[in-house]
C-alpha cells in the first residue's frame, strides 16, 4: 500500500480533523485574498492596509463553520450565506468571506438530492449576488459581484458531479455484491440438488438389495426343512431387521424427496456393468471414446459402483461440452490394492478447455459424490492442453467393513 492510499485511508477515518484542515486553509485563502488590490487593468499588487475588524470576524466565524459541513451541510451553508451577506452589504469587498459560502454549497450540493440542490443553489446565487448588486459599496456591474455569481453555481454544479459520480459507484459495488450472493446462492443449491440426488442414488441402490434380502428370507422360511425352528427364528429376525431398515432409510430419504417426484425405480442403479453402454452414447454423439479396465472383474460396493459410474459419465460430458472440435478422451479402471481409480483424459483445445470455466457445478457435484465415500478426486489442466479428472474410491466402504458374515446387521 503506497503513503497517499495510506494517508486517504487515515483522513477518511477522521473526516473531523480532514473538515478543520480545509477550514484553515480556505481562511488563509481568505485572509490572503483580502491584501490583494487592484490598480491597474490587468495588474494586481499588495496593499499594506489590513482588512477591517468586521471583515476579519467573519472570515473566521465563516471558515469555522466549515468544520461542521459534514454534520448539518443546510445549517452551515445557513451560517456562511449570513456572513457573506452582512460582509458584501456592509464590509470591505476585497474580503473574499463568499469562499466558506462557496464551499458550504458545494457539500450541500454533494451529499443532497438533485431537487434540494437546484432550489439552495438558486437561493444562494440570487441572495448573496442581489444583495452585492444593490446594496454593497461597489456599482452593481462590478466584476466582483459578477465572480460571487459565477463561484457560487461553480460549487453548486461540481457538489452535484460528486455526488452522482459517488452514486454511480455505489450502484456499481452493489451490482457486483448482487451478483456475488446470487452465484453463492446458485452454487449452494447446485450442491443442496446434488446432495439429494446422491441420497436418492443411494435409497435406490439400498432398497433394492434389502428388498431381495426380504423377499428371499420370507420363500426360505417357507422351503427350509433342516432344523425349522432355529431356521425360522433367524429368518424372522433377518426379515424384521432388513424391514425396519426399509422403514427408516424410506423415512429419512422421504424428507429429502419433493411431493411431485417420481417415484423411486425399481431397477439397480447403473455401474461400471454398463460402462460400454455409457461410452456407447457417447461415441454415437461423435466423441472419441477410448477405454482401458485393468479391474480384474472386481465386485464393488453398490454405491462405489454408482460413484464411479456417475464420475465417468460426468466427466465425459464435460468433455463432449467444454474441449472442442475433434477432441479424444481416454477412461481407464484399475484396481490398485484396496482402492479402484478412475481417470479420464482429454486432449481438448477449445478456449473453453476447463469445465469450471463456465460456471458450471459439475466438477462439485463430483467432488461431493466421492467426498462422501471417503474417497479423493483431483481435476485440473494436463501439461500441453486438454483436462483430468482422477478419482480414487475405496472398494470396502465404512458400510461394507461393518457387514462382515457372522455379526449382527
Amino acid at each position: 500500500m503506497s503513503t497517499l492510499q495510506r494517508a486517504r485511508q487515515q483522513l477518511r477515518a477522521h473526516p473531523l480533523a480532514l473538515d478543520a484542515v480545509l477550514a484553515a486553509g480556505v481562511l488563509l485563502c481568505m485572509m490572503a485574498g483580502s491584501f490583494v488590490e487592484p490598480h491597474e487593468r490587468d495588474a494586481v499588487s499588495w496593499s499594506l492596509r489590513t482588512p477591517d475588524p468586521l471583515s476579519l470576524v467573519l472570515m473566521v466565524l465563516g471558515a469555522l463553520a466549515l468544520v461542521f459541513r459534514r454534520r448539518a451541510p443546510l445549517t452551515v451553508l445557513a451560517l456562511t450565506g449570513t456572513v457573506s451577506l452582512i460582509e458584501s452589504v456592509t464590509g470591505d469587498p476585497r474580503a473574499p468571506v463568499a469562499m466558506s459560502a462557496v464551499i458550504a454549497l458545494f457539500t450541500v450540493a454533494s451529499r443532497t438530492d438533485r431537487p434540494t440542490t437546484w432550489r439552495v443553489g438558486l437561493l444562494t446565487m440570487t441572495v448573496l449576488t442581489g444583495a452585492a448588486m444593490l446594496a454593497g459599496p461597489l456599482p452593481w456591474y462590478a466584476q466582483e459581484n459578477l465572480g460571487i455569481f459565477a463561484w457560487t453555481g461553480i460549487g453548486a454544479t461540481a457538489g452535484d458531479a460528486v455526488r452522482s459520480r459517488r452514486a454511480f459507484i455505489q450502484a456499481i459495488r452493489e451490482r457486483a455484491e448482487k451478483a456475488e450472493r446470487t452465484r453463492e446462492e446458485e452454487a449452494r443449491r447446485r450442491v443442496a440438488e446434488e446432495r439429494l440426488r446422491i441420497a436418492r442414488d443411494l435409497h435406490d441402490v439400498v432398497a433394492h438389495h434389502i428388498a431381495l434380502v426380504n423377499v428371499q428370507a420370507g420363500v426360505a422360511a417357507h422351503v427350509m426343512d433342516k432344523r425349522p425352528d432355529q431356521a425360522k427364528e433367524a429368518l424372522a429376525h433377518v426379515r424384521e431387521a432388513s424391514r425396519s431398515a426399509l422403514n427408516e432409510l424410506r423415512a429419512t430419504v422421504g424428507l429429502l424427496r419433493q411431493s411431485g417426484d417420481p417415484e423411486a425405480p425399481t431397477e439397480p442403479a447403473p455401474g461400471l456393468a454398463r460402462l460400454d453402454e455409457l461410452v456407447g452414447t457417447f461415441r454415437s454423439a461423435g466423441l472419441h471414446v477410448e477405454v482401458a479396465r485393468a479391474d480384474n472383474g472386481t465386485t464393488l460396493p453398490a454405491a462405489v459402483d454408482l460413484a464411479a459410474y456417475r464420475v465417468i459419465q460426468e466427466a465425459l460430458t464435460n468433455v463432449q461440452k467444454h474441449a472442442g472440435a475433434e477432441v479424444k478422451a481416454e477412461v481407464s479402471v484399475v484396481r490398485v490394492g484396496t482402492d479402484v481409480e478412475i481417470t479420464v483424459l482429454d486432449n481438448g483445445t477449445g478456449e473453453d478447455d476447463a469445465p469450471d470455466s463456465g460456471g458450471g457445478h459439475g466438477l462439485l457435484g463430483m467432488r461431493e459424490r466421492v467426498t462422501a465415500l471417503r474417497g479423493t478426486l483431483t481435476t485440473g489442466p494436463r501439461y500441453g492442453g486438454g483436462f483430468r479428472v482422477h478419482a480414487i474410491l475405496p472398494v470396502k466402504t465404512r458400510t461394507t467393513a461393518r457387514d462382515k458374515p457372522g455379526e449382527p446387521v
